[in-house]
């Protein structure tokens, strides 16, 4: 078994490398500091022992030689352990002290670099480090001088290198940087950018002169990038047109993962509020298996959700099963989740409503049977058209859904939230049940027709609903009901 000394980047999880990825899937420990953002430790398997080591500056923090030893303790107890670090374990950490003691005790373990802020944060602010013509080079250099203060680093010789200068840490210490590297010969009116919380939603660049550093308006943790190429502002990521807004997703944690990666990749911050939970029928799944055992015998087997889908496909041998069965499913989403089982639908509507499956639905012939596994509670439309189309229709509980039980944090962040997103009738009824309509943000978006039905009548204000009534559809909606800050 191996210690996995892994860099997690600066803050965007999109920026974990595949092997930290890789090596996090596996993880019986996973050792974390501060700086690890909390939707990466969703990467390491559920029973995982997750133990947070995280140091606060100037406040409780676990000494490095008792993270030295618990990673050692653990690792020779034969457990796959990971010690996630922000940026990379090997730039301006202590993740060599870790090594060294994970070597002393004849421990086996691996490096495995992550991006350092010292690149991605400048990069996220619109500042490249190197340009033709104003830098061929860049230093790196730490602000606090390894504890020491500014005074560590001969900074009068760090202006004379040339290129571009990136201070990490040093925000405490900027104006006795800069005071000695005017004395070193740059110039007061050199471009600096200052960049807080980079590679996340909450990023802010403050941009000014190394003559007026000192007094800048900045908090910590910023990237400090000094010289010419601060001058240039090649800005895109606070461009997204969701950058700086919080958006809480209220699906299953085993669903919310698609639209927090479409959200985050418009610049929003997400916050993960599954307000219901996917359950057993209540017979435990008895009338479903028997209905799974005669597929076969079906003209039409219906699917109106992803999670039927899911619940429904694992107890057959495989797609032969359906033998002379069509398929057909209530939108894309159903659709791709069949797809990925190698079931093509036969049917997709235009509309992806139970109307418009009921619209789209062929006449039946004498005898012809529909099987329906669906949830426990569900509208009756689709059933009761079938029926009344001349179908025979059985309908079969698949899976039920129950509110969850938020943390109080998490409750509290949904409710300090521009938006909250909506993609089904029960996690509308889910959300207010756990949480209540004074925790409900401004903007409440919906999937569809149904969901905004159902959150009207619950009380709710709809401000966006998808035209197209997919997570895509649905971020484009909440684009356009939330204008860029």
């Amino acid at each position: 078994m191996t210690v996995y000394l892994v860099g997690a980047g600066p803050g965007d999880p999109g920026l974990l490398t595949v092997r930290g990825a890789e090596v996090l899937a596996r993880a019986d420990v996973v050792v974390h500091d501060r700086l690890s953002v909390a939707s990466l430790l969703e990467l390491a398997p559920p029973a995982a022992e997750r133990i947070s080591v995280g140091k606060t500056p100037r406040g409780p923090s676990t000494p490095q030689d008792e993270i030295n030893a618990l990673l050692v303790d653990r690792g020779r107890a034969g457990l796959e352990v990971v010690r996630l670090k922000g940026g990379d374990p090997f730039v301006f950490a202590r993740g060599a002290e870790e090594a060294a003691a994970l070597a002393a005790a004849g421990v086996a373990f691996e490096v495995v670099p992550g991006v350092t802020s010292a690149v991605a944060v400048p990069a996220y602010g619109g500042v490249p480090l190197t340009a033709r013509g104003l830098a061929t080079s860049f230093t790196v250099v730490t602000g606090h001088g390894d504890g020491l203060g500014a005074t560590a680093t001969d900074w009068e010789a760090v202006a004379g290198v040339g290129g571009t200068i990136v201070v990490l840490m040093g925000v405490a210490t900027r104006g006795e940087i800069a005071d000695r590297l005017l004395a070193g010969g740059l110039a007061a009116s050199t471009p600096v950018a200052a960049v807080r919380w980079g590679t996340r939603p909450e990023q802010h660049t403050v941009r000014t002169t190394l003559g007026g550093l000192a007094e800048a308006d900045l908090e910590s943790p910023a990237v400090i990038v000094i010289g010419e190429v601060a001058g240039l502002d090649l800005a895109w990521y606070e461009r997204l047109p969701l950058f700086g807004r919080s958006v809480v997703v209220t699906r299953p944690r085993h669903q919310a993962g698609a639209l927090v990666e479409r959200l985050q990749r418009m610049g929003a911050g997400t916050v993960e509020l599954p307000t219901i939970e996917i359950v057993d029928p209540a017979d435990g799944g008895a009338a479903l298996r028997a209905a799974a055992a005669v597929v076969g015998s079906y003209d039409w087997v219906t699917f109106t959700s992803a999670n039927a889908v899911a619940r429904f496909l694992p107890l057959l041998r495989d797609a032969r099963a359906f033998g002379a069965a069509k398929v057909a499913a209530i939108g894309p989403g159903t659709a791709q989740a069949l797809a990925e089982a190698r079931v093509v639908a036969d049917l997709v509507p235009e509309r992806f409503v139970g109307e418009g499956l009921l619209k789209a639905f062929p006449p039946p012939h004498p005898g012809g049977r529909v099987l329906l596994p669906r949830a426990a509670v569900a509208r009756d439309i689709l059933p009761e058209g079938l029926r009344g189309a001349g179908w025979e229709v059985d309908v079969v509980e698949a899976y039920r859904t129950r509110p969850t039980r938020p943390a109080p944090e998490a409750l509290a962040a949904a409710g300090a939230a521009d938006a909250v997103t909506f993609t089904s009738s029960s996690s509308v009824a889910g959300y207010l049940e756990v949480a209540g309509l004074a925790a409900v943000p401004p903007v409440v978006a919906s999937i569809g027709p149904v969901t905004s039905a159902t959150a009207r009548n619950l009380g709710l204000t709809v401000a966006a609903e998808a035209d197209v009534h997919t997570l895509d559809g649905l971020v484009d909606a909440l684009v356009r009901a939330l204008p860029p800050r």
